[in-house]
This record gives structure tokens, sequence and C-alpha cells, in this order.
């Protein structure tokens, strides 16, 4: 660990930013959970058991989730057995798909495109994810709240427990990166990343996307999307 060195000013505060662990969207006959109160399956529930081994010795002062279901249950198993108030900032919830009804796709093809183009490189604003929520509109909500944390300086280590886009625009904020940034890194369910705030506010990203159980991602080579894309196919395809 490095020396204190008062050359530099105040110790740089950390943010621990997670995504969920693990989750099935569709229950065992196939009808798609609302995405609202699905919770961890027990792959996820282990993922964030190994993550709160992983950060046991941090002194987490300030816990923060979106309120969904899934992503407080993934903070409750991390902090555990510390007693900590989760906060819920709905302004984090992951950005909202469309309805498959309103996609206009009959056709796997339609579907697949729908799914795989849905973080692509040439996002603008007005993008939809899913035909549903824009990029711009995620941006309007997420972006401020995390601005609001920032400007707090009550807290020196934040558990911030979020979901794969807004972790993504969340990271492509604090690297001072657009939009189309977003397709080029993943967020594996149950990771962490590592953001370093200084005092003027500015972030310095020290990890991306960390899984102890593989830290080095051995046989993962699909994509989040293309993963749900998968889901959905062997459910409604």
């Amino acid at each position: 660990m490095d020396a204190t060195d008062k050359t530099f000013g105040k110790q740089r505060r950390r943010i621990y930013l997670m995504r969920h662990g693990e989750v099935d969207y569709f229950d065992p006959d196939g009808k798609p959970l609302r995405p609202e109160s699905v919770p961890l399956n027990p792959e996820g529930r282990e993922q964030a058991l190994e993550i709160g081994r992983a950060l046991a010795a941090v002194p987490f002062d300030r816990v923060v989730t979106s309120g969904l279901r899934r992503a407080v249950e993934t903070a409750d198993l991390v902090i555990a057995p510390k007693t900590l108030t989760l906060e819920r900032l709905p302004e984090l919830r992951e950005i909202e798909p469309g309805h498959v009804r309103d996609w206009g796709a009959e056709s796997e093809v339609d579907v697949r495109k729908a799914f795989l183009d849905s973080l692509a490189s040439d996002l603008r604003p007005e993008s939809q994810f899913l035909h549903g929520e824009s990029f711009g509109s995620l941006k309007e909500r997420v972006i401020p709240c995390f601005q609001r944390l920032l400007a707090d300086p009550a807290w020196q280590h934040l558990l911030l427990v979020a979901h794969g886009v807004v972790n993504r625009v969340l990271l492509c904020h604090a690297l001072g990166a657009g939009l189309g940034a977003l397709a080029g890194f993943e967020q594996d369910a149950g990771c962490v990343n590592l953001i370093d705030v200084d005092e003027a506010g500015h972030c310095l990203v020290r990890l991306v996307n960390y899984t102890p159980w593989s830290p080095v991602k051995m046989g993962q080579t699909l994509t989040t999307m293309e993963r749900l894309f998968l889901q959905f196919r062997r459910r409604h395809i």
C-alpha cells in the first residue's frame, strides 16, 4: 500500500462500483420475470459472497444501490455481517428496455440484431435500448446522481451496486469518453470496478470488471448481451 504523502494533498476516496450478481430473467416455464423484482439466482448469491470475502477488509462507510431487488440482495451479501444502512437511489436503476411486442421483430434475425446492436459503437443520445429508454435519458438521471455522490465529502469508501449499462455509463463518464465507448468493455455479473476520486472530484479508474472467481476470464467469450439473447432464444424462438 502506498504511504501517505502530504505533497499530493488529501488521500483519494474510493468507489467500489459493482454490477449485481447473476440472475435468471425467465422462470422455468419460459415466462419473463419483472425486471424490477428479479432475484439473484444461486450463482449470483455465491458471486456476491465471494466479492464480500475479497472486500472484507474494506472499511465501507456508505453503501448505495439502485433499489432494484438484485442490487439490494448483492449489497446485503457483500457487506454482511457489517451493520451498514443500504441507501436506495432509483436514478441508478438499469436502462429500461421496451416490450418485445413493440420491437417489430418477427424472426430470429430481427431479435438477434436487436440484442447484439443494443450497445453498438455508434450510439447517440437518442438511441434506444431494445426499443425502450434512450441512452440520453439514462445519462440525464445517472450522471447527476453520481455527481451528487462525488460532491458529498462524508464518505471515504463507497460501495455502489448498480447494473451493467449504468456502470458502463459511469465508467465512460469517469474516463471522459462518449456513448460509443460503451461497446468497448464488459461488465460481467458480480464484477467490481475501482474508481478513485480526488478533492476536486476528478476520477481515476484503477480497475474494471474484476471477478475473483475468474480473474483472467478463462472460458468467458460471450458478452452480456450475447448471453441474454441466447436465454431469450431458448424460451421464445
